[in-house]
Formats: C-alpha cells, sequence, structure tokens
C-alpha cells in the first residue's frame, strides 16, 4: 500500500513530454472540426426550421378571370373572399408592378414587355391555426372563382429532407472525428508504453497490478485531451463570434443564423475528449499489458 502510495506521488509519466506537443495539436484540430461541424448543424437547421414555417405561413393563389372580368378585379375579389376563410391572417392581391419585379431577375425586361403576367393573391396564414387548402378551394369555387392554389408543399417537402441530410451528415462527421481522436490516443498510448517498457516491467515485478498502470496512463491522456478539447471548443467559439459579429457576409449570415447559445454545445467538450482518451487509453494499456 505504501508502494503504491509513492508511486502515485511520483509519477510514471512525466508531467511534460515535448513528443506530445503534435498530439496535443491534432487532438485540438480533431475537437475544433468536431464543434464547428456541431454550430453549423445547429445553424442549419435553424435556417431550414425559419423556411419551414414561413413556407407554411404562406400560400400563393393564382387567378384566372372569367367572362369580361379584368385579372386585377379578379384577383381582388379572390383576395376579399379569402381574407373571411378561417385561418387566414392576411390576403392581398399582387400589384402588376411588384409581380415583374419578381420575374424580371429571372427573365429580364425584353421578355416581360410580350409576357403575360399571372393575376396572384398572396395567402398569409395564421401560424396557430392555419386554414387548409381545401378550405381556400372550396370558398373560391363558391364565389366560382377559377384559381389554383399552391400551398409549396413541394419546396417544404425538400427544405426538410435537406435539414434531415445536414443532421445526419453532422452525425457522420462527429462520429468520424471521435474515432479519429480515439485512434491518435490509442495509438500515443501504444507508444509511450513501448517508451517505457523497461518501467512497466520492474513495476510489474514490485506488484503493481495492470489496473493501477493503466490508471497512470488513463489518468495523463484525458488530462491531455481535455486541455486539447478545450482549445478546440474555444477556437469553434471564436470563429463564430468572429462570423456573427463582423456580418461580412449577409448571404452567409442567412445560411447559418448562429445564435449565441450554440456556444452552449461547446461545453462539453473538453469532458468529450477527455471521456474519449481516458477509455481508449485504459483499452489499449490493459490490452498490450494483458499480452506482454
Amino acid at each position: 500500500m505504501t508502494a503504491g502510495k509513492r508511486l502515485r506521488r511520483r509519477d510514471l509519466l512525466p508531467e511534460q513530454d515535448t513528443r506530445e506537443v503534435s498530439l496535443h495539436y491534432v487532438i485540438a484540430v480533431l475537437f475544433f472540426l468536431a464543434a464547428l461541424s456541431a454550430l453549423i448543424a445547429l445553424a442549419s437547421n435553424r435556417a431550414a426550421s425559419g423556411w419551414s414555417r414561413e413556407i407554411r405561413a404562406e400560400v400563393t393563389v393564382q387567378v384566372r378571370p372569367t367572362g369580361l372580368e379584368s385579372g386585377s378585379v379578379a384577383a381582388a375579389r379572390a383576395a376579399e373572399v379569402l381574407a373571411g376563410v378561417p385561418g387566414v391572417k392576411e390576403a392581398a392581391a399582387i400589384e402588376p408592378e411588384r409581380a415583374k419585379a419578381l420575374i424580371k431577375p429571372w427573365l429580364g425586361d425584353a421578355v416581360l414587355e410580350d409576357l403575360p403576367l399571372p393575376n396572384l393573391v398572396e395567402v398569409r396564414l395564421d401560424e396557430a391555426k392555419p386554414a387548409k387548402a381545401t378550405a381556400l378551394s372550396e370558398a373560391l369555387s363558391e364565389k366560382e372563382i377559377d384559381a389554383t392554389i399552391d400551398d409549396h408543399s413541394t419546396w417544404l417537402q425538400d427544405i426538410e429532407t435537406s435539414a434531415l441530410i445536414i443532421r445526419l451528415i453532422s452525425l457522420g462527421i462527429f462520429l468520424l472525428i471521435a474515432s479519429a481522436a480515439a485512434a491518435v490516443v490509442g495509438f500515443a498510448t501504444r507508444a509511450g508504453l513501448m517508451a517505457r517498457a523497461n518501467i512497466v516491467e520492474v513495476l510489474s515485478l514490485c506488484g503493481a497490478t495492470d489496473t493501477f498502470i493503466a490508471g497512470r496512463f488513463q489518468f495523463r491522456f484525458a488530462r491531455m485531451a481535455a486541455i486539447s478539447g478545450l482549445l478546440g471548443g474555444v477556437a469553434a467559439g471564436l470563429v463564430m463570434v468572429v462570423i456573427k459579429l463582423t456580418g461580412s457576409s449577409q448571404s452567409l449570415l442567412l445560411a447559418l443564423p448562429f445564435s449565441w447559445l450554440d456556444l452552449l454545445v461547446l461545453l462539453p467538450c473538453p469532458l468529450l475528449a477527455a471521456l474519449i482518451a481516458a477509455g481508449t487509453a485504459r483499452i489499449v494499456t490493459l490490452k498490450m499489458l494483458g499480452k506482454s
């Protein structure tokens, strides 16, 4: 028991080892990438959720005039009918000039001159209890208004599918980085054991158990990985802060709407790094000592 305490006071492994500087760097980079992928996944999911909410809250209605009725009159009449449907927050006919402005980036001025513009009605739905497309269609049919309703369900499905793919990719990246970190720690543990094979042999002859020796390597690499994980998490957080504060690219901020609360996801980085390193070091050490 006294020998065990003496061994614990004078650690088997030195406090500092210049050979492990590169290992610190590699683990820090791995957890920087893992933390950054987590932040991007959160922001992408938030963006997809926001787009889905906006699409669910909007419906576009194309009105076709009948008889001698003009397109603008038919659209105004359809907007008035739709505004009275329960679950509709607002309905308004889109002015021809605004319709031209929406189409212009795609077709240009030359084509617009000869192009018949559609008569559109923009409908905003109540987010709490949105009206169904069938209810809108029935209301228009009762007033004998010929119209086609587009609830953007195709776009919504594409966005939700993309969000799911982003989540799966982020999970895959995290698992890949975690396995890479475990492999790096495992290699370093093997190298450390081989470099100190004579010390390990003497300790075994003195009665030190495999569990005790494994505990030394486990604590050493867990502490090292915790520091590296902290540095990687801080670096990822700084990148997010710079992007959010500078706002250098509005398109980037639109695609990745970071939130300050996202920084909370970085808190477990040191603990997670330590757990991966400790578990890997313990398994590798016990396995190697068992074979010797």
